[in-house]
């Protein structure tokens, strides 16, 4: 399994040259190419992607707005979702959450979390060739956590804040983005070997990069998790 972070930016004006563009992900395996996510500065550029299909984990600006003018092949998202996204697609896919659905040779499996009552979000577990990964750029927690990260191998997380919680309350629920530590605390409850982290915020985009990376590593290495930033035009290769 491959993965490409096309884009590591979370909703936040300030860009640089290792976080440029919205959160974005293609996972491939064995010629198939699957993108996870479309934020609205992907507007225009999808198509010189070439995927065989496009995942949505919500409906937010940043991750799905980029299809406003279409897509060139099939996009699956939640019902949620497409009720929240302003435009039409041509050919839409229902995903239902907790139901595996194989999308282009790889398995996807919607786990909803809580993130936004606007926009209901999804992290999916993604299976390919006897490897699993977990997904999920944007959340407060998971809400069947242990299913969702049992015999993961990596998770690729939401990496808006390092140790601060931007988190508040709308009524009875929680919205926004739970902290790196946070998230690696549940890794290492659920004995997920590596972290990397994607969907970065304003305190990780302007934050010296050798220091924070010092940082994030010393937390990680706590709780006996392997764990990094992600930045764009990175690749990794995970293999069984």
């Amino acid at each position: 399994m491959k993965l490409s972070f096309l884009g590591t930016r979370g909703y936040t004006e300030i860009t640089t040259r290792r976080h440029r563009r919205h959160s974005a992900m293609i996972v491939g395996y064995d010629g198939h190419r699957v993108m996870v996510d479309c934020g609205e500065d992907w507007m225009g550029r999808v198509q010189a992607l070439h995927p065989h299909a496009i995942v949505l984990t919500h409906a937010h600006p940043d991750h799905a707005w980029g299809l406003q003018a279409g897509a060139p092949c099939p996009v699956f998202a939640t019902r949620e979702s497409w009720a929240h996204l302003p435009y039409e697609i041509a050919d839409r896919r229902i995903v239902v959450p907790r139901r595996p659905v194989r999308i282009a040779g790889i398995t996807f499996e919607a786990f909803p979390v809580e993130h936004s009552t606007r926009a209901p979000a999804v992290g999916y577990r993604v299976t390919a060739g006897g490897l699993a990964i977990f997904y999920v750029p944007d959340l407060v927690y998971i809400y069947e956590r242990h299913a969702a990260l049992s015999g993961v191998r990596l998770y690729v997380g939401d990496g808006a804040t390092v140790t601060r919680p931007l988190v508040r309350r709308r009524g009875r629920t929680l919205i926004g983005h739970t902290p790196m530590r946070t998230q690696l605390g549940w890794c290492q409850k659920e004995g997920v070997p590596g972290a990397i982290f994607t969907h970065c915020g304003t305190e990780v985009i302007t934050a010296d990069e050798r220091r924070l990376g010092a940082r994030l590593r010393a937390m990680a290495q706590e709780r006996g998790v392997a764990a990094a930033i992600a930045h764009d035009g990175l690749s990794l290769t995970l293999r069984a």
